[in-house]
């Protein structure tokens, strides 16, 4: 094999390697399905069930919910009833803006600075509901996610989300008991990840919603931990869609943009744009290997002394030959 063409892929497979591992646990998150730490509808009693009563509390009997003030939009203000009517033993917190910046003021002045910074408001709500969790315990629901049923067979359970489709968890739902690990790595991790992707919903995303909590959960489940440690996972059946499921949704989301509707749109094409991503990936290939090849063979290279390559007479290999201009 020729001395360039050995050259030219092993810095093609350097980058790939670099590529690999900078990105590896978004790429571990495609073949994770959160089964290994499930909760199996079998082991949740049925609504009115006497075995709830048999269930060991371990998360404190709150409901978080976030929005920029008092005033719920009207077509949340059922789903947000619903959970309060179900739980009126539960207390109810609603965190506004100005109460979410006290208590982060308040509690963890070090996160100020980077709370304050957000570009949107969505990633300050995402953030506080991990504080709140972390500080209070407590069960926490997006305002678009009505209750079914009461939450209590979900107290038994020292921490636990909810699984997305087709991979990763979410944040629009999730449970805690006060200062559990995981949040508390959460947390942790808010300041490190504080940066902008050019689009709002990447950046969003991957600073302080689903996207990031999935790269932490997988993180922090990579490390052999004990059962108490764990973050038990509520499959889609258990969220939703059925008369034992423990939510119900209304319309939501306001906060995603025209970027949004495209990241949508590529992930119902994903079959379409993996096979136009190899393609193009292949076009740029030799488009390189071309460039390389007329800088290579014939010594394209800089002013004044030059290197060529130059066939030695009868052998397989090149040598590199100095010219004096």
């Amino acid at each position: 094999m020729r001395r360039g063409t050995i050259i030219f892929l092993v810095i093609n497979l350097l980058v790939i390697g670099f590529l690999l591992n900078a990105f590896s646990t978004l790429i571990s998150l495609l073949f994770e399905d959160g089964s290994s730490d499930a909760i199996h509808r079998a082991e949740i009693p049925a609504p009115g069930s006497e075995l709830i009563d048999n269930r060991t509390q371990l998360i404190p009997k709150i409901i978080h919910q976030t929005y920029i003030n008092e005033s719920i939009p009207a077509q949340w203000k059922a789903g947000q009833q619903s959970c309060i009517d179900l739980h009126d033993d539960y207390e109810y917190k609603l965190w506004t803006d100005d109460l979410s910046r006290e208590f982060i003021s308040a509690e963890y002045p070090w996160f100020l600075s980077t709370f304050d910074s957000y570009r949107f408001p969505i990633q300050r709500a995402d953030a506080i509901r991990y504080f709140v969790l972390a500080f209070y315990g407590g069960i926490y629901i997006d305002l678009d996610d009505g209750c079914n049923r009461r939450l209590d067979p979900l107290l038994s359970y020292p921490a636990w989300v909810r699984r997305t489709v087709p991979t990763g968890i979410s944040n629009d739902a999730m449970g805690s008991v006060p200062q559990h690990p995981f949040f508390l790595r959460v947390i942790e991790s808010l300041s490190g990840y504080n940066r902008h992707w050019v689009m709002p919903y990447i950046t969003v995303m991957y600073s302080t919603g689903p996207l990031f909590l999935s790269v932490i959960w997988k993180e922090y489940m990579g490390v052999p931990r004990p059962a108490e440690e764990h973050v038990r996972i509520l499959m889609p059946d258990e969220y939703k869609g059925f008369k034992w499921s423990f939510f119900n949704i209304s319309r939501g989301s306001s906060w995603h943009g025209k970027d949004a509707q495209t990241i949508f749109w590529m992930g119902k094409h994903w079959v379409l744009l993996t096979v136009a991503g190899f393609a193009i990936a292949g076009v740029v290939g030799l488009c390189l290997w071309s460039l390389w090849s007329m800088w290579v063979m014939r010594g394209i290279g800089g002013k004044g002394k030059r290197g060529l390559w130059r066939r030695i007479s009868g052998k397989e290999r090149y040598e590199l030959v100095d010219r004096m201009a």
